[in-house]
């Protein structure tokens, strides 16, 4: 049995090593293995250059295959691993060619594990912890009128006047931006085009309450079935999405009009300049911390009066460690590979689990990541 790890970019490091420090027997795969060694080469010296038909040459039944590379390759390895009777691992959103390889996968016996690192991830644990308390609770009622807020945000620890700071190319945020979403508020579907057209204000119930600029997010609707909301439950707020630091949109303004106005190939080719040029003049200094604030929140309200009410929420920061980003998604993708292999998680496609046993082993290390953590409950 081995690990195949495919990418060592800035977010895989401390899950890898942990992997390796452990003694897993653990290939690392990579673009550049000069980069990979520079990284890793203190603890292994089996790094090769990535290559999908060299890899498919020594991957056998019972391996595991994680995949810390761009989206475009999640598919062909999970593909690639079924072929071979092997697992998959990847922090990334599934997508629908990834959730059709679901039949394949329970026919082969492997797991495909997506969405767990930090935002999918750590906040998908969050919320099933939540649902099952509330669940649990005397409180609970089928008639209740719900609210759920889960908002991520990686932020600079030391905000700059530019309200954001970068640890890769800005090329991703910068496409994220012209992207739909779609939630719900008060009980209705809100479909919004831009981000910029549905910032609001939210404030985290941090030790000392701090107010952050969020919107939402991608299309957030699909997530109720996968925090086990029933159909029938009054849903008035639900909604994934990111925070940013207070003045974070003022700041971006001139962004927005000018994202707005590009298309075509020249408006990608603008995008890329722009990119570069953020890049150039807001990435992060050598050694200088990032930040991590995840809060999800649920309430239950009867009559408009909140009967249960309850937040997690998580304050992360560089540290000795690393950066908080790193740890928060590789870790978690690190205890999804040890799952795995553990026979923990049954065969077919699978976002975070909400496994009582799996949640609290997970949430319990995420505790020593992170910097706070704590559940808030409001209507004590």
């Amino acid at each position: 049995m081995t690990i195949h790890w495919c990418g060592t970019g800035l977010s895989a490091i401390p899950g890898l090593r942990r992997l390796i420090e452990a003694g897993h027997p653990v290939t690392v795969w990579n673009r550049t293995v000069e980069k990979a060694r520079a990284e890793l080469g203190d603890l292994t010296d089996d790094i090769r250059a990535f290559d999908i038909d060299a890899l498919g040459a020594v991957l056998t039944k019972g391996d595991l295959v994680v995949s810390m590379l761009p989206g475009d390759w999640h598919v062909p390895l999970a593909e690639l691993a079924i072929s071979k009777g092997a697992h998959f691992v990847s922090s990334s959103y599934i997508a629908p060619e990834m959730r059709a390889l679901d039949d394949r996968a329970r026919a082969a016996g492997v797991s495909l594990v997506n969405e767990i690192g930090l935002d999918p991830g750590i906040d998908h644990l969050m919320a099933h912890e939540l649902v099952a308390d509330y669940r649990a609770s005397d409180a609970f009622d089928a008639q209740n009128h719900l609210s759920f807020i889960s908002y991520c945000g990686g932020i600079p620890k030391h905000p700059n006047p530019f309200r954001y700071k970068f640890s890769w190319s800005p090329l991703g945020v910068l496409k994220a931006l012209r992207s739909p979403s779609r939630s719900i508020r008060d009980y209705a579907p809100l479909d919004v085009a831009r981000p910029w057209d549905a910032i609001s204000s939210y404030t985290a119930p941090l030790p000392t309450p701090e107010s952050f600029e969020v919107y939402p997010n991608r299309d957030s609707l699909p997530f109720m079935g996968q925090y086990h909301f029933e159909e029938h439950w009054p849903v008035k707020e639900f909604v994934r999405g990111t925070l940013r630091l207070n003045g974070w949109a003022e700041a971006w303004t001139p962004v927005f009009r000018e994202i707005e106005a590009l298309k075509g190939p020249e408006g990608d080719a603008r995008l890329k300049q722009m990119s570069d040029q953020f890049w150039a003049e807001n990435a992060y200094d050598e050694g200088e911390p990032d930040r991590v604030v995840l809060c999800v929140g649920l309430k239950a309200e009867k009559d408009g009066r909140a009967v249960w009410h309850k937040s997690y929420v998580m304050d992360a920061w560089g540290d000795a460690r690393g950066t908080a980003m790193a740890r928060l998604v590789s870790i978690p993708v690190s205890l999804a590979v040890e799952a795995v292999l553990n026979r923990e998680i049954p065969a077919g496609v699978h976002a975070a689990s909400s496994d009582p046993k799996l949640l609290a082993r997970w949430m319990d290390e995420v505790g020593k990541l992170a910097q706070h953590l704590q559940i808030v409950n409001h209507a004590a």
